[in-house]
């Protein structure tokens, strides 16, 4: 398992680098025909490349998913080279989530059959999975299940909820003027932006844990001139649907404060929350096999952060996400992997997986996707 994870964390594989992850792509392909005896299909959209492996020839049943891109620019490994020491491993991405793909190329190894079971290792997730949305979501509907091999929460918590996310950005159309000889003929978008980031920040609703967060602001073009446009960055995170659509309608519902200034809204949900809902029958079988397996008795977290799991679950798909490595310092310098809970991970999840393709179905989550989710072409040879 350490060779293997060597051999991912090896090959440097940021987002936004489509050679890279090309690259990586090839050697995440490698790994996985290495343990599971098959060559994946390669879909590249848009340059990004991502793969699935469509195991047996029954119709798929469970779905395995997973990236393969990081957060780590091209020549982070001189800086924070692979290691394994002191009972870690050490590297970029080995946490998020590289460590992930391993266990899920070893769980279905080690299944005395795995029809039924479908592997996706996507290109772009963090990056917010903008081309392998719809292929995620094309793979979760045809499954009775998903599992999502993300790191886990803190002390290897499963994570059975995720807060759904929406961005916005707010623009503001004014009119520019000289700051100093005629300031009243202008119409000021700073203090338009002003305005309206103070009606957001009355948006969040503390009791539901929703949080609105205006971000990245940008106005003006020099010290002397009335700014004549602005615009600001607005991040929602969500516990449930129905916050995700009040917020939404809240920022729809923004109109201009100063006269002769304009509003552009953009954006809205990228994401739906991954509900508890969606996670329980899930993490019930999954305390039911750890106990089997003598493991400990597995932990859940709900968490604010969003991955392909929020997908999956928006289309209705019952998903347990988390299942991944158990460490620590996911994008930072000290991020790591406890070794010895690898095996006892990856046992946990072949034991899981054996059982969806065994048994009956979970109870089906409420679909929260607005379309139905159609395949992207690409590239399979």
């Amino acid at each position: 398992m350490l060779d293997d994870l060597a051999v991912l964390v090896g090959r440097e594989s940021p987002s936004a680098d489509l050679e890279a992850v090309a690259a990586s792509a090839g050697v995440v392909a490698e790994v996985g025909e290495a343990r599971l005896g098959v060559r994946p299909e390669r879909i590249v959209i848009e340059g990004r490349t991502h793969l699935r492996w469509r195991l047996g020839d029954g119709p798929p049943r469970v779905l395995l998913l997973g990236h393969h891109d990081t957060v780590w620019p091209i020549g982070s490994l001189a800086g924070h080279p692979f290691s394994v020491a002191d009972g870690l491993v050490r590297g970029p991405g080995c946490f998020d989530m590289k460590a992930g793909l391993m266990m899920a190329f070893h769980a279905v190894a080690a299944l005395p059959d795995p029809s039924g079971v479908t592997l996706l290792v996507t290109g772009d997730e963090e990056m917010g999975s903008p081309t392998s949305r719809v292929l995620v979501e094309h793979e979760a509907s045809g499954c009775a299940a998903a599992l999502v091999l993300e790191a886990s929460a803190d002390g290897g918590a499963l994570k059975t909820a995720r807060k759904g996310v929406s961005l916005y950005e707010v623009g503001v159309h004014g009119r520019p003027a000289h700051a100093g000889l005629e300031p009243e003929r202008g119409v000021n978008a700073t203090v338009e932006l002003a305005h309206q980031i103070l009606a957001i920040a009355a948006l969040p609703d503390a009791a539901r844990r929703t949080t609105v967060t205006p971000t990245m602001l940008t106005s003006g073009t020099t010290t002397n001139t009335v700014p004549g446009s602005g615009r600001f960055a607005v991040d929602v995170r969500v516990r449930d649907a129905a916050e995700q659509r009040r917020v939404d309608e809240a920022m729809r519902a923004l109109r201009p404060v100063l006269d002769g200034s304009r509003l552009e809204i953009t954006g809205g949900p990228n994401r739906p929350p991954l509900e508890s809902s969606a996670s329980a029958a899930l993490f019930a079988r999954a305390v039911v096999l750890a106990a089997r397996l003598g493991l400990p008795e597995p932990a859940r977290a709900a968490v604010g952060g969003a991955s392909d799991g929020n997908l999956t679950a928006g289309a209705g798909t019952p998903t347990l996400d988390g299942l991944g490595a158990v460490g620590g310092g996911a994008h930072a310098d000290d991020e790591h992997v406890v070794v010895a809970e690898l095996p006892t991970r990856t046992a946990l999840l072949t034991a899981l997986t054996s059982d969806l393709l065994a048994g009956p179905p979970p109870t089906a989550a409420p679909r929260r996707t607005a379309e139905p989710a159609r395949a992207p072409r690409g590239d399979c040879p």
